[in-house]
Parts: structure tokens; C-alpha cells; sequence
């Protein structure tokens, strides 16, 4: 009777195993062998990845000065024939290979090397020592076949290594390639020298404790030359395409950090979680505005160059005091400035920070007309400013693929009707009673004596009392009953 089958039907897993071979090839492909098409990148950031590649060839050059201290150290220690009279080149071969790499290093600190100088430079590491390990049986008087067993060899591993400094497979795969060249020549040489005894033999115990030479053993010196220099090279590729996308977005971030506030690029590049929409946390946090009056005006009467030109230099002069205080720019609203403090980063300052650039930028306006004639028509009353504080939430909304980082509550629609209110009475910068008193407790100090005045703000119920921090106008000093000064009760 016959064995009943248990196996069963075979199962192929081979379509999965092949689809999984291909993806796992196919990435090692793009990632590692497919080269980055660099051309197609920003001329900048070519520039960047070549500065990268040059401080690569700068290294090198002071590793092979070492190198061939190193050389010379030994040289010099290391126990001459008896005779003291055979002829050896090492000398002249170690002068003329750091004078080499002296001209190179000093070549690499001006300007990038170009490829053919890289090349002639792998020429000159391996004929600096191959010739050295082929001067060694002249020097030491004995057969060709001993210059093969110099411990010197493993200096290739190092030049081969040294290209992978460069982030250029292509420098790699030469000095592999020249090592290689380098050692079988090196192996003929030995061979034809003496055709009548060309030393060669077959017993490994003989090659080991005499000068005879084994062809598998020179075989698998030059197997393992290539198999580095491959390694090395794939390698070295991988490295690069990663180097080439870094920098390229290294490049990306720091053109983008340019329309992000510093503290808020630091939010996004420190955010242990990926932000999405809809996430955000509550602080306690004040908002400055600030504002130029009659800029639409000016602005419709203006050649725009001109108009541009005046609104980024009282931008820069306006940004450099908030973020000089610890403020963040929020957003830039045409000619007004959104600015948060405490609302980025927790401070505990946040309110009087946000004072302290108001009477920096109220000082500053003083000197504008004498330091920068394109804001000579901007007055103190041109500008107004305005702080209020409170609990805020700081969060991320928009799409997924389009987030904005941004401030809600109160104290925001506060601070932006505070500062219309400053063209009701006249004057170039309010807050509200409230956040002065807690920019005072944080340790605040104003630089002249504030007024105090109870006001009706549009769009807030009730009245509320108000400190004049800029300059009170008109509207300000013909208001009676209300006018108070700081201090009274």
C-alpha cells in the first residue's frame, strides 16, 4: 500500500520573494548607484556641495602630510644595510611627495582642485609607494621577490580610503584601480627580473619563511584591493547622493526659515512629533502691533520701487528691535507688523518685553529722518503702536500641506483695536491698564511717566482704561474728566 501524500500541494513563495528582491534592489539602485543630477540643482547649492567636496580634498591633503611625516619617521629609525653603501630613493621620494602635498594643500585653500589634479595626485601616493617597496631590496640587498612582503602594502587600503574623504566614487574606483595596476606590475617585475629563478613557488610554508613567491597569495592581495575599492565606492556614492540631498535641503530650509520668525523655524525643527492642524497649546503671551499712518495714501502717490524700499527699511529697523527684546514676528500685514512675546516660547517676561520694544521703537523713530533719508517723512505720529496681553493658544492651522503657525484670543483682537484706537486720541502707542500692571510686576520700568485715561474702544464693551506710552496727542490733552496721570489715586 502506498504512503498517502502529506506534503500536500506545493507552495511557491517565489513571486512575493521576487517582488521583494526587486523593491530592495531597485532602492539600493536609486539610493546608492543612480548618481543625484546635480546640474539640474540651484547654482548655490552646487556651490555649497563643491565647498563641501573642496574641505574633503583639504583633509586628505593634511592626511597625506601625516602620512609622509610618518614615512620619513620611520625611515629615519629604522636600521640600515651593514654596509651602510646600498643605494636608496626613499629620501628623494618622501621630499618630493610632501613638497607635492604642500603645493596641493595650498592650492585646496585658494580654490577647488580640479579632477585631473585629484588623479595626478592618486598617481603620485601609489608611485610614492610602490617605489618605496620596491626600493627595499635594493636598499636591504635582496631579491625582487622581498619588496612583496613588506608590511607597507597596507598603506593602500589607506589611499584607496583617503578618495572616500571626496564624497566621488569616481576617485575611489581610480586609486583602486592604480593600486591594483600598481601591484601586478609590481608582481611582473618580481617575476621577469630573474626569469633564470624567478622564486616562485607553490608550497606556503616556503613563501612565508623565505623570499619565494606564492601567486594565490599576490592574488588574494590584489582580490582584496578590489573588493575594497567596490565597497568603498558603493559606499562612497550612497554618501554622496545623501550629502547632495542635505545640503540641497539644508539650502531649501534656510531660504524657507527666511519667511518663519527664528523662533518659530526652531518650533518647527524641534517639534519631537510631526505638527498637524488643529494642535495647538495655550500660553500667556503679549501682542504688539505696529502700524504706519497714511501709508495707503503715500503709497497710491508713490513710485512702488520707492514705496518698497521705504516699507523694508522701517521693517528692518521695526523687526531688529522686537526680535532684539525677545519678540517673534508673527506676520506682516502690508505696512503693519504682528509680533507675539511669550507665545513661541513660554517667557515669563512676555508683557514687559513687549513695552520695552514699544520705547525702543519710539526712541528709534527719533533717529530715523538723520539715519535713513527714505524714512524722512515718517513721524512719530505716523506710526502707531499698540500691546495687549493674555491667555493665548499658539497652534497650526491650514491643510496638511499647508500650515501656518498663528496666535488666537483676546488679547490679539485687543491688541489690533488698541491700535486703531491710537488715531482716536492721537497718540503713537497704548496699552491697555491691565498689561502695564503686569509688565511693571515682571520688571518693567518705563522710560518717562505714563498717562492714564479711561477709553471707549470700538468693537469692546464698556470703557477701558488705557496707558499712553508714545507721545499724547492732541485728542489726548483736550479730554477732561478722564485724564489722569500715573500715580494719582
Amino acid at each position: 500500500m502506498s504512503s498517502p501524500d502529506l506534503t500536500g500541494p506545493p507552495v511557491s513563495k517565489a513571486p512575493a520573494v521576487t517582488a521583494a528582491s526587486k523593491t530592495v534592489l531597485g532602492g539600493i539602485y536609486r539610493d546608492i548607484l543612480q548618481a543625484q543630477a546635480i546640474d539640474r540643482l540651484p547654482e548655490r547649492v552646487r556651490a555649497a556641495i563643491a565647498a563641501k567636496d573642496n574641505t574633503g580634498e583639504v583633509l586628505i591633503k593634511l592626511i597625506q602630510l601625516t602620512i609622509v611625516g610618518l614615512m620619513g619617521v620611520i625611515y629615519f629609525l629604522s636600521p640600515k644595510t651593514s654596509a651602510g653603501t646600498a643605494f636608496s630613493p626613499v629620501p628623494v621620494f618622501l621630499v618630493a611627495y610632501m613638497a607635492l602635498n604642500i603645493n596641493g594643500l595650498l592650492w585646496a585653500l585658494r580654490k577647488p582642485l580640479p579632477d585631473w589634479s585629484v588623479y595626478i595626485s592618486i598617481l603620485f601616493d601609489f608611485a610614492l609607494l610602490y617605489g618605496l617597496l620596491w626600493s627595499f631590496h635594493i636598499q636591504y640587498e635582496q631579491p625582487a621577490s622581498f619588496a612583496l612582503k613588506a608590511p607597507a602594502l597596507l598603506y593602500v587600503f589607506i589611499f584607496i580610503a583617503l578618495r572616500a574623504l571626496r564624497f566621488q566614487a569616481r576617485f575611489v574606483v581610480a586609486a583602486g584601480l592604480v593600486a591594483t595596476i600598481g601591484w601586478i606590475a609590481m608582481i611582473f617585475y618580481v617575476i621577469m627580473i630573474d626569469p633564470g629563478d624567478n622564486m616562485l613557488t607553490r608550497n606556503y610554508v616556503t613563501y612565508l619563511t623565505s623570499n619565494s613567491i606564492l601567486i594565490g597569495a599576490e592574488l588574494d592581495k590584489i582580490i582584496s584591493i578590489i573588493f575594497v575599492t567596490a565597497i568603498l565606492a558603493i559606499a562612497v556614492r550612497g554618501g554622496n547622493n545623501l550629502l547632495v540631498r542635505a545640503v540641497a535641503e539644508q539650502n531649501a530650509a534656510q531660504d524657507l526659515s527666511r519667511f518663519f520668525d527664528q523662533s518659530v523655524a526652531d518650533e518647527i525643527r524641534n517639534s519631537k512629533e510631526l505638527i498637524r492642524a488643529g494642535e495647538g497649546q495655550t500660553r500667556d503671551a503679549a501682542i504688539l502691533n505696529v502700524d504706519i499712518r497714511g501709508f495707503t495714501r503715500m503709497a497710491a502717490q508713490t513710485d512702488a520701487s520707492e514705496v518698497m524700499a521705504i516699507l523694508s527699511a522701517y521693517q528692518d529697523r521695526v523687526v531688529a528691535i522686537v526680535q532684539a527684546s525677545g519678540g517673534t514676528i508673527d506676520k506682516f500685514m502690508g505696512d503693519g507688523i504682528m509680533a507675539t512675546y511669550g507665545a513661541a516660547r513660554p517667557s515669563a517676561t512676555y508683557a514687559a518685553d513687549a513695552l520695552r520694544a514699544v520705547d525702543a521703537i519710539n526712541a528709534d523713530i527719533e533717529r530715523w529722518s538723520v539715519e535713513d533719508p527714505k524714512l524722512s517723512w515718517l513721524g512719530r505720529a505716523a506710526i502707531g503702536m499698540s500691546v495687549a496681553s493674555g491667555p493665548i493658544i499658539f497652534g497650526a492651522v491650514g491643510r496638511e500641506n499647508r500650515l501656518e503657525f498663528t496666535v488666537i484670543g483676546d488679547a490679539v483682537n485687543r491688541s489690533a483695536k488698541l491700535e486703531k484706537h491710537n488715531k482716536v486720541i492721537g497718540s503713537s502707542a497704548i496699552t491697555d491698564a491691565k498689561t502695564y500692571q503686569t509688565a511693571i510686576a515682571q520688571g518693567y520700568r518705563p522710560v518717562s511717566e505714563p498717562v492714564h485715561i479711561d477709553g471707549q474702544i470700538d468693537g469692546v464693551a464698556g470703557t477701558t482704561e488705557l496707558v499712553i506710552l508714545g507721545r499724547a496727542g492732541k485728542a489726548v490733552t483736550e479730554t477732561p474728566a478722564p485724564l489722569r496721570i500715573s500715580g494719582d489715586s
